[in-house]
């Protein structure tokens, strides 16, 4: 299985705090099937700046780390950048950091809130030929209450990533049938971990695609992993184009 979001990199924000930690982490992914992870710090979230030069010298620390410790997973780089103002000033920087260096890119909206900026800078991000991965869009409660909003970013251009304790129930039971809705409604494109820690925050991944086996069938399992290979090969993911469904059939699920 491939990971493409983590909080693996040791001490550079809310994940894993130590080396030591990071190495339990990593053994962790080991048993649970993962070969490849994506780590994807936090940058500009109110508290963590993790620039795109910082975290490729991270990434490689670490993974020589692995190679020592003989932990046969490998790890990407990558960003989980919260959305701001001077984002675009930053992509032309080159401060932002896309997935393993491939067109995709994460974008984290606050969680109570969609900004009113957002559609245009996603349009913004497109023209330079970048596809924005919006972050467990079934933990924003502005998503959760006007789905409708989720569906128009969608329908032009962006994908989402939903969270696998969110498909487990671990965020709790609306969270959990929001995501399967999302899953349903093909709004969502992509599982991943999201995993800070072993003791709060773990990977889960496993059960996730459990679980969407069980609920929504062996399809929706095999496109999610699919994606997660398409994306680190700077391939295009697998999306139904909501342009050609009508939008009744999006959100009468809800």
């Amino acid at each position: 299985m491939i990971d493409i979001h983590s909080h693996i990199l040791p001490g550079i924000d809310d994940g894993a705090a130590t080396p030591e930690e990071a190495l339990q982490i990593a053994r962790a992914a080991v048993e649970e099937g993962i070969t490849t992870i994506i780590a994807t710090p936090h940058h500009q979230n109110g508290k963590y700046i993790n620039s795109k030069q910082s975290i490729l010298e991270n990434v490689e620390t670490l993974n020589t780390l692995l190679q020592n410790e003989n932990i046969p997973l490998t790890i990407l780089p990558g960003q989980e950048t919260r959305i701001h103002g001077d984002l675009m000033d930053e992509l032309d920087t080159d401060v932002i950091l896309p997935l393993n260096h491939t067109n995709y890119v994460f974008i984290e909206l606050p969680s109570g809130h969609v900004p009113r900026y957002t559609e245009q800078m996603l349009f913004d991000l497109q023209l330079k030929g970048l596809t924005p991965i919006i972050v467990h869009p079934e933990r924003n409660a502005e998503f959760i209450e006007n789905p409708d909003l989720l569906y128009k970013l969608v329908s032009k251009g962006a994908l989402t990533q939903i969270t696998s304790s969110s498909i487990t129930g671990h965020f709790g039971k609306n969270i959990k049938k929001f995501s399967l809705q999302l899953v349903e409604a093909q709004l969502t494109h992509f599982l991943a971990s999201d995993v800070h820690s072993l003791k709060n925050r773990p990977f889960r991944l496993a059960d996730g695609y459990v679980v969407l086996n069980k609920e929504l069938g062996s399809q929706a399992e095999y496109l999610f992993k699919e994606n997660a290979e398409l994306l680190v090969q700077n391939l295009t993911a697998y999306r139904m184009d909501p342009m050609k469904i009508k939008k009744k059939k999006f959100l009468g699920i809800f």
